[in-house]
């Protein structure tokens, strides 16, 4: 029998810690779990756990994003959707997912109650999660842009999905907080009265004087591959766009790449963390669980402009030309024909990225969605 090399161990082992987590937080709830516990399940030592997980927070923001991540991909709807119904689907595979007051607790179907807690007593969390709801909005408020009618106002709809996500995310903590006071058609339907809100919503660039310049560059782009974590297959990134390099508390500048490219053009947000440990499995799980119900409810048409991609070894924002990364790091670049042409760093570099000089790339054809398992 060959031995396992140590890559392979490491693997191994993270894999046998994540299910004997799973196991323990699904049995005894997130606040009574042990550490001790995972590790005899596991039947590693408490230092095989740590080596993998800095903590017990981290390890259970790792079970939710990888049973988040491994969901089965649910068939698509088909075209025609308008953005009220879109978001009636979207509320409604939300609500699914919710526990009922009859089911046991401690329980499978309870298992991610205590993430909002969590989130909530460090700053080193709410910051990021904050910065990843703004992400899950502006991905549901551009789906939704793409489904009105042509002769609709081309007004911004991310206050719309903000006002939803706010909606489901509080009958989540109803329903964990008090089973059986929320009744879950009467979420879906005030969701899908949101979507014919006139909330005076309209994009206001960011102010001019005020962000830097895109620099000239002639620079190769050799990406390694990577996934599109909104698709669930691989990342188109040898094509012209922009690559925005954001860590998590500037993801809301994504947004401004979209409004400033130009059409066609493949816009890709690339998330980085200097706590790669804790914040990048709570990164996956946002933007899973917002994925997940987005791909229910919206056609394969009208998918965001706008591709996620995680980057936790930081091989992608090197081959940016970003050899460190922190929470607070914005860097985009421009491609065009291979190459970059265009930087910019810091606050506004997404604006001034997207919007430098350049020629309009043809139309890409959206490739055919595939579900990427980790």
């Amino acid at each position: 029998m060959n031995r396992l090399n140590r890559a392979e161990l490491q693997e191994r082992n993270r894999a046998k810690v994540l299910a004997a987590a799973r196991e323990e937080f699904t049995e005894r709830g997130f606040r009574d779990a042990k550490i001790d516990g995972i590790a005899e399940r596991a039947e590693l030592t408490r230092g095989a756990v740590y080596s993998n997980f800095p903590g017990k927070r981290a390890l259970y923001f790792a079970v939710l994003a990888d049973l988040a991540e491994r969901a089965p991909e649910p068939p698509h709807p088909e075209p025609g959707r308008t953005a009220r119904e879109a978001l009636s689907a979207f509320a409604r595979a939300w609500v699914a997912r919710l526990p009922l007051a009859t089911d046991e607790r401690p329980g499978p179907a309870w298992l991610g109650m205590d993430l909002l807690s969590e989130v909530i007593v460090d700053e080193r969390t709410r910051r990021p999660f904050t910065q990843l709801m703004k992400l899950d909005a502006i991905l549901l408020g551009l789906a939704l842009e793409r489904l009105r009618p042509p002769a609709a106002s081309a007004g911004r709809m991310v206050c719309v999905a903000e006002a939803a996500l706010t909606t489901l995310h509080g009958a989540s903590q109803m329903a964990a907080a008090a089973p059986g006071f929320i009744e879950p058609f009467n979420v879906v339907g005030v969701c899908e009265r949101l979507a014919d809100l006139d909330l005076g919503d309209v994009w206001q660039p960011p102010h001019i004087p005020y962000i830097p310049q895109a620099r000239p560059a002639d620079e190769p782009w050799s990406p390694p591959p990577a996934v599109d974590v909104v698709r669930g297959g691989p990342a188109r990134l040898a094509g012209d766009g922009v690559v925005a390099i954001l860590g998590l508390h500037r993801l809301e500048a994504a947004e401004e790449a979209v409004r400033a490219a130009v059409p066609g053009a493949t816009v890709t947000a690339v998330l980085v963390t200097g706590d790669p440990g804790e914040l990048a499995p709570l990164a996956r799980l946002a933007v899973a669980d917002l994925c997940n119900c987005l791909r229910q409810a919206f056609p394969p048409s009208a998918w965001p402009r706008l591709q996620v991609v995680y980057d936790e070894s930081g091989a992608l924002a090197a081959a940016a030309g970003v050899p460190a990364v922190s929470d607070g790091t914005e860097v985009a670049v421009r491609v065009e024909a291979g190459r970059i042409v265009a930087r910019a760093d810091g606050r506004g570099a997404c604006h001034a990225a997207a919007s430098a000089g350049g020629a309009a790339p043809a139309a890409q054809a959206q490739p055919t969605p595939t579900r990427h398992h980790s």
